[in-house]
C-alpha cells in the first residue's frame, strides 16, 4: 500500500508537522528523505531495508558514495541531496556557535566538535579560537594523523591563535577507534599545549575528545 493510502495520522510527513520530528522513527524521518519507494515499496518500507543493510541511521549517512549508490532506489542524486542536508547541519551548529554560545551552550560545542569530526577515519586535532567574550572567532582543523594518532605541533597552535587574535581555545580530537577515553598522551599534549598558550597569555578552556557516540570533556573530568 503506497503511503499517500495510508491514514493521515499514520503518514511520516503529517505526523512530523503535527507532532514534531522528534516522535519520528528514524525509518520514518528516512522515508521522507527519500520521498517515494519503489515497487510494491513504499518509502518506508525502503528505509527499513536500507536501515537494516547498513546497520542503523548512523552507518548510512556516513556510507562511501559508491556503497550508498550501490542500494536499489538510490543513486548520484540521492547521494547528492543526502550531502547537502548533512552539510547544512554542520553549518547551522557552526553559525550558531558563531553567534557566541560556545560557553554558555556546552552541549552545542559538543554536538558541533561531534558532528565535525567523529567519522573521520584517521585523528583530526582541531581548535575553536575564542574572543575575550568567550564567542567563536574561528574554527580550524589543524593537524590530521594516522588511523591512530596526529602530530600536534604547540607553536603552530600558538601561532594560529595569535592571528586570529584569540583569548581562549577549545582543543578537540576525535578517535578513530570510537573510545573517547583520553589516553596519556591526550593528556601529555594538553598540557604542553597550555604551557604554551599561557606564555601569550590565552587560556585552554576544555579538550574535548571525540568517540563514537560521546564526547569526553578534560574541563568536566578536572582534568584541566
Amino acid at each position: 500500500m503506497a503511503i499517500t493510502d495510508w491514514p493521515a495520522a499514520e503518514r511520516p510527513r503529517e505526523r512530523l508537522l503535527n507532532q514534531g520530528p522528534q516522535a519520528l522513527s528514524d525509518a520514518e524521518l528516512l522515508a521522507i528523505f527519500l520521498r517515494t519507494g519503489m515497487r510494491g515499496r513504499s518509502a518506508v518500507d525502503l528505509a527499513r531495508d536500507l536501515l537494516s543493510r547498513f546497520g542503523g541511521l548512523r552507518p548510512l549517512l556516513e556510507a562511501s558514495q559508491e556503497a550508498f549508490c550501490a542500494c536499489p532506489g538510490l543513486g548520484e542524486a540521492k547521494y547528492a541531496q543526502l550531502q547537502a542536508v548533512l552539510e547544512m547541519a554542520q553549518r547551522h551548529l557552526q553559525h550558531a556557535l558563531e553567534r557566541g554560545e560556545a560557553l554558555t551552550s556546552p552541549d552545542l560545542t559538543r554536538r558541533f566538535l561531534s558532528a565535525r569530526l567523529r567519522h573521520r577515519q584517521h585523528e583530526v586535532f582541531a581548535c575553536l579560537f575564542l574572543d575575550n567574550r568567550h564567542r567563536v572567532l574561528r574554527f580550524d582543523e589543524l593537524f590530521r594523523g594516522t588511523i591512530d594518532a596526529a602530530s600536534v605541533y604547540p607553536r603552530e597552535v600558538v601561532k594560529q591563535a595569535l592571528a586570529c587574535n584569540a583569548a581562549a581555545v577549545i582543543l578537540a580530537h576525535n578517535h578513530p577507534s570510537g573510545v573517547a577515553e583520553p589516553s596519556q598522551a591526550d593528556r601529555h599534549i594538553t598540557r604542553r599545549l597550555q604551557d604554551a598558550l599561557a606564555l601569550v597569555d590565552i587560556r585552554v578552556l576544555d579538550h574535548l575528545v571525540v568517540g563514537d557516540g560521546e564526547a569526553v570533556s578534560f574541563a568536566e573530568r578536572g582534568l584541566l
